[in-house]
């Protein structure tokens, strides 16, 4: 196993970080959002999300390989001074490989000039709510429910970056 973080830059990579969307909510989400939801979640769908959204993303690679990626940025006009990782993911045949957690680093270098940095995680989601809690993260209070996806989410912030 040889893992590279990297900026996400080639068809090859963004067709990766798709099939990696795809296959981590089809692993990770049964039982935790609508299961309609979830079938509808092509890996189509998820190609054409990769191509609209190529920005601000990192990817894993095992040699050539994409296995997970993190996504970040910025909240905009809602919280100028909020950074925000609004997506990790890992093909599970890498959970404990320490990947995520290389992601996470990554993520939060890139965020490293914001004073406050967040991100939103599934309530029911215990596995990925421990590993944002070991990460430095933990709840605000703040709850929002998605209806597109049947679930409640919450939001988590870093208690410190320095």
């Amino acid at each position: 196993m040889h893992i590279t973080i990297k900026k996400m830059e080639s068809d090859d990579e963004i067709r990766g970080k798709a099939f990696v969307h795809w296959q981590s909510w089809q692993e990770a989400y049964p039982g935790l959002v609508d299961p309609g939801y979830l079938a509808a979640l092509t890996l189509e769908k998820c190609e054409a999300m990769a191509y609209r959204w190529p920005n601000n993303l990192m990817v894993a690679k095992d040699d050539e390989r994409v296995i997970g990626f993190v996504g970040y940025g910025d909240r905009g006009d809602e919280a100028p001074d909020t950074g925000e990782i609004f997506a990790l993911y890992v093909l599970a045949e890498y959970y404990g490989k320490g990947v995520a957690q290389q992601l996470m680093e990554a993520g939060l270098k890139q965020l490293a000039a914001y004073p406050r940095i967040c991100l939103w995680v599934l309530k029911e989601n215990q596995r990925a709510i421990r590993f944002y809690e070991k990460c430095g993260f933990s709840p605000s209070g703040e709850e929002i429910v998605s209806a597109n996806i049947g679930a409640t989410e919450i939001r988590m912030v870093l208690k410190s970056q320095k």
